[in-house]
């Protein structure tokens, strides 16, 4: 077994299936997977592209479960795993996932509402994404995130945030923008690695793209593991990790149990 990294943060290049059981167990505090969504579409990043399409959900199902059953051997007793996808799988994960670690294990259905994509004559809009949180015991960390209040009464403060989260998508001419098609928002990220990752703590994406759970983990002052499988997305997160990007951020959050 190979011990996680002590240094900040790290890029690997190949299969994160590969990657994942090479760890000693219990090495992660939170795991964040970003998968293909089986959009049925080619992706077009900056310097490639990748199918991603399987026949249908049982096949994009199979594909993904030996990974998930890794990211969880690596998750530490009390560790969290959140699973970023869509309308199309979200079901299937979350049975899945409390199958394999009990209904108990459920924390939030994360709802990440962005307000871009088409509209359609004949359904409401689709216009979020969803975050499946589950930890692998009562005990998992989290720090509740704080947003600004809307009430005209809180008008000015700060309250907990609700499980919609509100926070736009990247548009065109965003500084952070990298060209990488899935890549998500840093404030996204931030929000998600300060809830469910204690400070200090590992966080691990094995779908990582370019590199943003990686980022947002240094400099919300964790440790990161990214891997992906592609060459470009993997010189993209390792420039972010080597660029002023991840510069610690301001407000650590404090230790908090729950």
């Amino acid at each position: 077994m190979t011990e996680a990294s002590p240094a900040p943060a790290r890029i690997e290049l190949g299969d994160c299936l590969e990657h994942l059981t090479r760890l000693a167990p219990a090495s992660a505090d939170l795991v964040y997977l970003d998968p293909p969504f089986n959009t049925g579409r080619r992706q077009v990043a900056a310097g490639g592209s990748y199918a991603d399409t399987w026949p249908d959900a049982a096949a994009w199902l199979e594909f993904l479960a030996p990974r998930l059953e890794a990211a969880i051997a690596a998750l530490r007793p009390h560790g969290a795993i959140m699973v970023h996808c869509d309308w199309r799988t979200s079901h299937h994960v979350r049975r899945w996932l409390e199958e394999r670690l009990g209904e108990a294990s459920f924390v939030n259905h994360l709802i990440w509402s962005y307000g871009l994509g088409g509209s359609s004559p004949r359904r409401f809009a689709r216009k979020h994404d969803d975050i499946l949180y589950h930890a692998t015991g009562p005990n998992y960390w989290f720090d509740p995130p704080r947003v600004p209040a809307r009430s005209r009464r809180m008008a000015g403060e700060m309250k907990k945030a609700t499980d919609v989260l509100d926070i736009p998508a990247i548009n065109n001419l965003a500084k952070e923008r990298t060209g990488w098609p899935t890549q998500k928002p840093l404030a996204l990220l931030e929000m998600l690695v300060r809830a469910a990752c204690p400070p200090g703590g590992l966080v691990i994406d094995p779908f990582c793209g370019s590199g943003t759970s990686i980022v947002a983990a240094v400099r919300s002052g964790r440790r990161g593991l990214g891997i992906d499988r592609d060459p470009d997305a993997v010189a993209i997160a390792r420039r972010r990790l080597e660029s002023d990007e991840v510069t610690p951020a301001a407000g650590s959050p404090r230790d908090r149990n729950t």
